[in-house]
């Protein structure tokens, strides 16, 4: 059986998540056989916050180039949390 934190892998931080952290609205990377209901099940518990709605993207490979070496950056599920308005999480806080 999964645990919460089998299934919330990391926040993503990046410019655009914080502007819609603002909004209550929060990125995380998700293992890939998570589903939406396992997905909110995680972040409640985890967070202590109430779950509004929830997008999921599949973010596919991408390709990578070092200097002379080629390879490619590795796929994962992204999932975009709404959270019930004035509830915030302060992982996202700076």
């Amino acid at each position: 059986m999964k645990t919460s934190y089998d299934i919330i892998k990391r926040p993503i931080i990046t410019e655009k998540s914080a502007i819609l952290a603002e909004k209550a609205v929060y990125t995380f990377e998700v293992a890939k056989d998570a589903n939406k209901v396992e997905i909110k099940k995680a972040i409640e518990e985890i967070f202590e916050v109430k779950v509004v709605a929830i997008r999921t993207v599949n973010v596919h490979r991408k390709p990578k180039r070092m200097s002379r070496y080629e390879g490619f950056k590795s796929a994962y599920k992204k999932a975009i949390v709404r959270l019930e308005p004035g509830q915030t999480i302060k992982a996202f806080e700076v």
